[in-house]
């Protein structure tokens, strides 16, 4: 099983169309299985498609990228907050084939879509094999956050999880340094998560962010990993490697993505 998650940072680049290309291109080349995407954007004011699915959501349009390689995945998004008055700010899961269940809720003590610092997580199950698994794409807050504790979204987070009662990966943008003691990143695996990072055969340094980025001013300005893969269960993790940091595969936003592959 190959795993993907990158904070796409979408309508915020440079360049946005040809990092989009970018990204349906690898996409493609790497085959994965699952894709948890994080600031998945659309613009408020743009046509609706279908259901809550504007033109510019970004999801839809990396689908659309796919299509055109004769590659298909499917997608579910549901948006967070509005991000800059302008977006629809949210998460999205792609994915191969079908799924048993979408779900989506508010985690933390913030349920107001109005206010960035409003957080869910997006998850969707599948059954592989003779199993029932779990993925969450997760776009958490910051280490005592007086607005949206972090401790009470992962509490949120874990109540639901775990009461499911599968084996479930957890993907995304967790916005605490793994490089930092006491805080949230040692509050995960406190919990009892097993991070693909630290399982690893094969790894490299997992640094996925260069320095100050928005969201962090005034907070950690060294190189950072912020972005995990963790799961419930033991589990062989043959690699797992930052993409698109310039050594493996373009820049293509300001955090860089983690590929796990599973044996």
């Amino acid at each position: 099983m190959k795993l993907l998650t990158l904070n796409c940072h979408s309508w915020q680049e440079e360049n946005q169309i040809d990092k989009m290309k970018c990204l349906a291109e690898v996409i493609v080349q790497e085959g994965y299985d699952i894709i948890a995407l994080q600031e998945v954007n659309q613009l408020i004011e743009d046509k609706i498609i279908y259901n809550d699915i504007r033109e510019s959501n970004f999801a839809y349009l990396i689908c659309e990228e796919l299509k055109k390689r004769e590659v298909i995945y499917n997608f579910v998004w549901d948006y967070h907050h509005i991000g800059y008055d302008v977006f629809h700010e949210g998460t999205a899961i792609l994915y191969k084939g079908k799924i048993e269940e979408h779900i989506s809720h508010f985690v933390g003590a913030l349920k107001d879509t109005n206010f960035w610092k409003s957080r869910k997580f997006t998850m969707i199950s599948q059954t592989l094999g003779e199993e029932v698994v779990d993925f969450y794409n997760c776009h958490l807050g910051w280490w005592n956050d007086s607005e949206n504790s972090f401790q009470q979204q992962v509490d949120n987070l874990l109540e639901f999880a775990n009461k499911r009662g599968n084996r479930y990966f957890l993907m995304g943008d967790f916005n605490n340094d793994a490089n930092i003691r006491g805080e949230g990143y040692d509050y995960l695996i406190q919990k009892g998560l097993k991070d693909t990072y630290s399982h690893a055969l094969e790894k490299d340094d997992g640094i996925t962010v260069l320095g100050v980025i928005a969201g962090w001013e005034g907070k950690c300005s060294a190189s950072k990993r912020i972005d995990f893969i963790l799961t419930n269960r033991e589990l062989e993790i043959k690699s797992s490697n930052v993409i698109f940091n310039s050594k493996n595969k373009d820049i293509i936003s300001d955090h860089f993505g983690v590929a796990v592959e599973t044996f």
